[in-house]
Protein backbone atom coordinates (compact mmCIF):
# COMPACT_ATOMS: atom_id res chain seq x y z
CA UNK A 1 0.00 0.00 0.00
CA UNK A 2 3.05 2.40 0.54
CA UNK A 3 3.56 2.43 -3.03
CA UNK A 4 -0.12 3.01 -3.69
CA UNK A 5 -0.31 5.74 -1.41
CA UNK A 6 3.07 7.49 -2.67
CA UNK A 7 1.31 7.12 -6.69
CA UNK A 8 -1.97 8.88 -5.18
CA UNK A 9 0.19 11.79 -4.40
CA UNK A 10 1.85 11.60 -8.01
CA UNK A 11 -1.02 10.67 -10.24
CA UNK A 12 -4.21 12.60 -10.99
CA UNK A 13 -5.92 9.27 -12.17
CA UNK A 14 -5.66 7.95 -8.93
CA UNK A 15 -7.21 10.77 -7.28
CA UNK A 16 -10.22 10.68 -9.66
CA UNK A 17 -10.46 7.14 -9.44
CA UNK A 18 -10.37 7.30 -5.28
CA UNK A 19 -13.28 10.49 -5.60
CA UNK A 20 -15.28 8.08 -7.41
CA UNK A 21 -14.95 5.48 -5.11
CA UNK A 22 -15.72 7.99 -2.33
CA UNK A 23 -18.80 9.59 -4.31
CA UNK A 24 -20.51 5.85 -5.17
CA UNK A 25 -20.03 4.97 -1.32
CA UNK A 26 -22.69 8.11 0.13
CA UNK A 27 -25.27 7.08 -2.51
CA UNK A 28 -24.36 3.27 -2.42
CA UNK A 29 -25.03 3.57 1.09
CA UNK A 30 -28.23 5.54 1.17
CA UNK A 31 -29.74 3.42 -1.62
CA UNK A 32 -28.62 -0.08 -0.52
CA UNK A 33 -29.90 0.08 2.57
CA UNK A 34 -34.02 1.23 1.10
CA UNK A 35 -33.12 -1.94 -1.41
CA UNK A 36 -32.37 -4.06 1.46
CA UNK A 37 -34.87 -2.49 3.85
CA UNK A 38 -37.92 -3.29 0.79
CA UNK A 39 -36.43 -6.79 -0.21
CA UNK A 40 -36.18 -5.68 -3.87
CA UNK A 41 -32.53 -6.92 -5.01
CA UNK A 42 -34.06 -8.67 -7.81
CA UNK A 43 -35.21 -5.20 -9.34
CA UNK A 44 -32.24 -3.17 -8.75
CA UNK A 45 -30.23 -6.09 -10.95
CA UNK A 46 -32.30 -6.05 -13.61
CA UNK A 47 -32.18 -2.27 -13.37
CA UNK A 48 -28.12 -2.51 -13.61
CA UNK A 49 -28.38 -5.13 -16.17
CA UNK A 50 -30.56 -2.98 -18.45
CA UNK A 51 -27.98 -0.04 -19.06
CA UNK A 52 -26.00 -1.84 -21.03
CA UNK A 53 -28.71 -0.98 -23.53
CA UNK A 54 -27.94 2.78 -23.12
CA UNK A 55 -24.17 2.48 -22.84
CA UNK A 56 -24.01 0.44 -26.23
CA UNK A 57 -26.83 2.91 -27.94
CA UNK A 58 -24.52 5.93 -26.94
CA UNK A 59 -21.85 4.59 -27.63
CA UNK A 60 -23.15 3.80 -31.28
CA UNK A 61 -24.29 6.91 -31.90
CA UNK A 62 -21.23 9.02 -30.40
CA UNK A 63 -18.97 6.90 -33.35
CA UNK A 64 -21.13 6.50 -35.96
CA UNK A 65 -23.08 9.65 -36.01
CA UNK A 66 -20.31 11.79 -34.53
CA UNK A 67 -22.41 12.99 -31.44
CA UNK A 68 -19.27 13.16 -29.89
CA UNK A 69 -21.02 15.09 -26.51
CA UNK A 70 -22.58 11.95 -25.88
CA UNK A 71 -20.61 9.70 -23.47
CA UNK A 72 -21.87 6.41 -22.67
CA UNK A 73 -23.03 7.43 -19.25
CA UNK A 74 -25.93 9.75 -20.53
CA UNK A 75 -26.92 6.57 -21.98
CA UNK A 76 -26.73 4.27 -18.91
CA UNK A 77 -28.70 7.28 -16.95
CA UNK A 78 -31.64 7.15 -19.60
CA UNK A 79 -31.51 3.21 -19.80
CA UNK A 80 -31.88 2.61 -15.94
CA UNK A 81 -34.61 5.36 -15.77
CA UNK A 82 -36.05 4.08 -18.45
CA UNK A 83 -36.26 0.37 -16.63
CA UNK A 84 -37.03 1.67 -13.31
CA UNK A 85 -40.08 3.29 -14.38
CA UNK A 86 -41.01 0.32 -16.93
CA UNK A 87 -40.75 -1.73 -13.63
CA UNK A 88 -42.41 0.33 -11.14
CA UNK A 89 -45.45 0.53 -13.66
CA UNK A 90 -45.75 -2.67 -13.84
CA UNK A 91 -45.25 -3.72 -10.35
CA UNK A 92 -48.01 -0.90 -9.24
CA UNK A 93 -50.43 -2.11 -11.84
CA UNK A 94 -49.98 -5.72 -12.45
CA UNK A 95 -48.14 -6.99 -9.67
CA UNK A 96 -48.68 -10.31 -10.53
CA UNK A 97 -46.40 -9.92 -13.98
CA UNK A 98 -43.58 -8.26 -12.12
CA UNK A 99 -41.07 -11.37 -12.45
CA UNK A 100 -41.55 -11.45 -16.00
CA UNK A 101 -41.01 -7.85 -16.42
CA UNK A 102 -38.24 -7.59 -14.73
CA UNK A 103 -36.47 -10.88 -16.41
CA UNK A 104 -37.14 -9.24 -19.88
CA UNK A 105 -35.91 -5.77 -18.81
CA UNK A 106 -32.85 -7.60 -18.12
CA UNK A 107 -32.61 -9.93 -20.93
CA UNK A 108 -33.71 -7.13 -23.26
CA UNK A 109 -31.33 -4.41 -21.85
CA UNK A 110 -28.67 -6.83 -22.01
CA UNK A 111 -29.24 -8.14 -25.49
CA UNK A 112 -29.73 -4.73 -27.20
CA UNK A 113 -26.19 -3.72 -25.76
CA UNK A 114 -24.57 -6.57 -27.00
CA UNK A 115 -26.39 -5.68 -30.53
CA UNK A 116 -25.18 -1.74 -30.30
CA UNK A 117 -21.86 -3.18 -29.61
CA UNK A 118 -21.73 -5.74 -32.46
CA UNK A 119 -22.47 -2.49 -35.10
CA UNK A 120 -20.57 -0.03 -33.60
CA UNK A 121 -17.13 0.33 -35.69
CA UNK A 122 -13.54 -0.37 -33.97
CA UNK A 123 -13.02 -1.83 -30.53
CA UNK A 124 -15.26 -2.23 -27.73
CA UNK A 125 -12.85 -1.52 -25.15
CA UNK A 126 -14.74 1.26 -23.71
CA UNK A 127 -17.90 -0.98 -23.20
CA UNK A 128 -16.11 -3.92 -21.84
CA UNK A 129 -14.71 -1.70 -19.10
CA UNK A 130 -18.58 -0.62 -18.23
CA UNK A 131 -18.94 -4.29 -18.02
CA UNK A 132 -16.50 -5.47 -15.53
CA UNK A 133 -15.40 -2.01 -14.02
CA UNK A 134 -12.37 0.33 -14.46
CA UNK A 135 -12.36 3.18 -11.61
CA UNK A 136 -9.02 4.15 -13.19
CA UNK A 137 -10.48 5.01 -16.35
CA UNK A 138 -12.62 8.16 -14.16
CA UNK A 139 -12.32 11.49 -15.94
CA UNK A 140 -12.91 14.66 -14.80
CA UNK A 141 -16.11 15.22 -16.91
CA UNK A 142 -17.42 12.08 -15.34
CA UNK A 143 -16.39 12.91 -11.90
CA UNK A 144 -19.04 16.01 -12.37
CA UNK A 145 -21.96 13.86 -13.65
CA UNK A 146 -21.04 11.76 -10.88
CA UNK A 147 -20.72 14.04 -8.35
CA UNK A 148 -24.51 15.57 -9.83
CA UNK A 149 -26.29 11.77 -9.58
CA UNK A 150 -24.72 11.58 -5.90
CA UNK A 151 -25.94 14.79 -5.16
CA UNK A 152 -29.55 14.04 -5.92
CA UNK A 153 -29.91 10.53 -4.60
CA UNK A 154 -28.42 11.86 -1.36
CA UNK A 155 -30.57 15.01 -1.26
CA UNK A 156 -34.26 12.87 -2.21
CA UNK A 157 -32.52 10.28 0.05
CA UNK A 158 -32.96 12.27 3.30
CA UNK A 159 -35.31 14.89 2.22
CA UNK A 160 -37.91 11.90 1.67
CA UNK A 161 -36.33 9.78 4.59
CA UNK A 162 -39.74 9.13 6.61
CA UNK A 163 -41.52 8.63 3.43
CA UNK A 164 -39.10 6.35 2.10
CA UNK A 165 -38.84 4.06 5.67
CA UNK A 166 -42.67 4.23 5.39
CA UNK A 167 -43.06 2.38 2.22
CA UNK A 168 -39.88 0.18 2.90
CA UNK A 169 -42.09 -1.29 5.95
CA UNK A 170 -45.05 -1.09 5.77
CA UNK A 171 -47.24 0.32 2.85
CA UNK A 172 -50.27 -0.24 4.46
CA UNK A 173 -49.43 2.36 7.30
CA UNK A 174 -48.32 4.80 4.55
CA UNK A 175 -51.47 4.70 3.21
CA UNK A 176 -53.09 5.34 6.19
CA UNK A 177 -50.81 8.00 6.75
CA UNK A 178 -51.50 9.70 3.31
CA UNK A 179 -48.70 9.29 1.69
CA UNK A 180 -48.57 8.98 -1.73
CA UNK A 181 -47.09 4.88 -1.85
CA UNK A 182 -46.91 4.91 -5.63
CA UNK A 183 -45.41 7.96 -6.27
CA UNK A 184 -42.78 7.12 -3.63
CA UNK A 185 -42.09 4.19 -4.81
CA UNK A 186 -41.50 5.03 -8.35
CA UNK A 187 -39.30 7.87 -7.22
CA UNK A 188 -36.97 4.56 -4.99
CA UNK A 189 -36.64 3.13 -8.27
CA UNK A 190 -35.24 6.15 -9.95
CA UNK A 191 -32.97 6.63 -7.20
CA UNK A 192 -31.60 3.05 -7.28
CA UNK A 193 -31.02 3.72 -11.25
CA UNK A 194 -28.79 6.36 -10.19
CA UNK A 195 -27.33 4.71 -7.97
CA UNK A 196 -26.57 1.92 -10.04
CA UNK A 197 -24.93 4.17 -12.82
CA UNK A 198 -22.40 5.27 -10.38
CA UNK A 199 -22.12 2.22 -9.35
CA UNK A 200 -21.01 1.02 -13.01
CA UNK A 201 -18.11 3.34 -13.38
CA UNK A 202 -16.58 1.64 -10.05
CA UNK A 203 -17.16 -1.89 -9.80
CA UNK A 204 -18.28 -2.27 -13.56
CA UNK A 205 -22.69 -3.54 -13.77
CA UNK A 206 -21.64 -7.26 -13.47
CA UNK A 207 -21.26 -6.78 -9.99
CA UNK A 208 -23.32 -3.51 -8.74
CA UNK A 209 -25.83 -5.78 -7.17
CA UNK A 210 -22.80 -7.33 -4.69
CA UNK A 211 -21.52 -3.87 -3.65
CA UNK A 212 -25.41 -2.46 -3.23
CA UNK A 213 -26.27 -5.28 -1.02
CA UNK A 214 -23.48 -6.60 1.11
CA UNK A 215 -22.43 -3.80 3.16
CA UNK A 216 -25.47 -2.99 4.22
CA UNK A 217 -26.32 -6.56 5.31
CA UNK A 218 -22.73 -6.31 7.05
CA UNK A 219 -24.20 -2.87 8.28
CA UNK A 220 -27.08 -4.51 9.87
CA UNK A 221 -25.13 -6.49 12.55
CA UNK A 222 -23.88 -3.14 14.21
CA UNK A 223 -26.82 -1.07 13.93
CA UNK A 224 -30.78 -0.95 15.30
CA UNK A 225 -32.06 2.00 13.01
CA UNK A 226 -31.95 2.86 9.23
CA UNK A 227 -29.93 5.67 9.57
CA UNK A 228 -27.41 4.21 11.53
CA UNK A 229 -26.69 1.23 8.67
CA UNK A 230 -26.59 3.98 6.09
CA UNK A 231 -24.12 5.94 7.96
CA UNK A 232 -22.05 2.37 8.22
CA UNK A 233 -23.03 0.75 5.24
CA UNK A 234 -21.52 4.02 3.12
CA UNK A 235 -18.28 4.33 5.51
CA UNK A 236 -17.90 0.14 4.66
CA UNK A 237 -17.71 1.07 0.92
CA UNK A 238 -15.49 4.10 0.94
CA UNK A 239 -13.16 1.62 2.77
CA UNK A 240 -13.44 -0.90 1.00
CA UNK A 241 -13.12 0.88 -2.52
CA UNK A 242 -10.24 2.47 -1.50
CA UNK A 243 -8.59 -0.45 -0.21
CA UNK A 244 -9.31 -2.36 -3.15
CA UNK A 245 -8.12 0.08 -5.14
CA UNK A 246 -4.55 0.15 -3.70
CA UNK A 247 -4.57 -3.64 -3.50
CA UNK A 248 -5.30 -3.82 -7.19
CA UNK A 249 -2.80 -0.97 -8.22
CA UNK A 250 0.08 -2.44 -6.21
CA UNK A 251 -0.56 -6.07 -7.36
CA UNK A 252 -1.91 -5.16 -11.04
CA UNK A 253 -5.13 -6.72 -10.18
CA UNK A 254 -8.18 -5.55 -12.09
CA UNK A 255 -9.82 -3.35 -9.38
CA UNK A 256 -13.11 -3.43 -9.88
CA UNK A 257 -12.78 -7.33 -8.81
CA UNK A 258 -10.59 -6.65 -6.37
CA UNK A 259 -13.43 -4.54 -4.53
CA UNK A 260 -16.29 -6.89 -4.59
CA UNK A 261 -13.59 -10.32 -3.45
CA UNK A 262 -12.91 -7.56 -0.87
CA UNK A 263 -16.38 -6.71 0.20
CA UNK A 264 -18.09 -10.71 -0.26
CA UNK A 265 -14.52 -11.95 2.30
CA UNK A 266 -15.81 -9.13 4.53
CA UNK A 267 -19.22 -10.18 4.43
CA UNK A 268 -18.50 -13.55 4.67
CA UNK A 269 -16.59 -13.00 8.09
CA UNK A 270 -18.74 -10.84 9.96
CA UNK A 271 -21.99 -13.22 9.01
CA UNK A 272 -19.87 -15.91 10.15
CA UNK A 273 -17.96 -14.46 13.52
CA UNK A 274 -21.59 -13.23 14.65
CA UNK A 275 -23.33 -16.14 14.30
CA UNK A 276 -20.87 -18.31 16.20
CA UNK A 277 -20.86 -15.49 18.85
CA UNK A 278 -24.70 -15.76 19.14
CA UNK A 279 -24.44 -19.40 19.37
CA UNK A 280 -22.05 -19.54 21.90
CA UNK A 281 -23.44 -16.72 23.98
CA UNK A 282 -25.93 -18.07 26.93
CA UNK A 283 -29.38 -18.48 26.10
CA UNK A 284 -30.87 -16.02 28.42
CA UNK A 285 -28.60 -12.88 27.09
CA UNK A 286 -29.21 -13.38 23.43
CA UNK A 287 -31.24 -10.80 21.86
CA UNK A 288 -32.39 -11.16 18.28
CA UNK A 289 -30.17 -9.41 15.70
CA UNK A 290 -31.61 -7.90 12.30
CA UNK A 291 -31.29 -9.76 9.59
CA UNK A 292 -28.72 -9.45 6.92
CA UNK A 293 -31.04 -8.58 4.14
CA UNK A 294 -33.43 -6.18 6.11
CA UNK A 295 -32.43 -3.12 8.14
CA UNK A 296 -34.60 -2.44 11.05
CA UNK A 297 -36.98 -0.06 11.29
CA UNK A 298 -35.66 3.52 12.52
CA UNK A 299 -36.40 4.25 16.01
Amino acid sequence: MREFIHAVSAHSFLQYALAAGLLASVACGVVGTYVAARRITYIAGGIAHSVLGGLGAARYLQVTRGWDWLHPLYGAIVAALLAAIIIGVVSIRWRESEDTAISAIWAIGMAVGVLFIARTPGYAENLMNYLFGNILMVTPSNLLLLGILDAVVVVLGLIFYRQLLAISFDEEFARLRGINVEAFYLMLLCMIALTVVLLVTVVGLIMVIALLTLPVAVATRFSRSLWQVMLIAALLIAFLTTLGLGISYDADLPAGATIIVLTGALYLLVIGTTSVAARLRPAGSRRSSPEGSSPPPAT
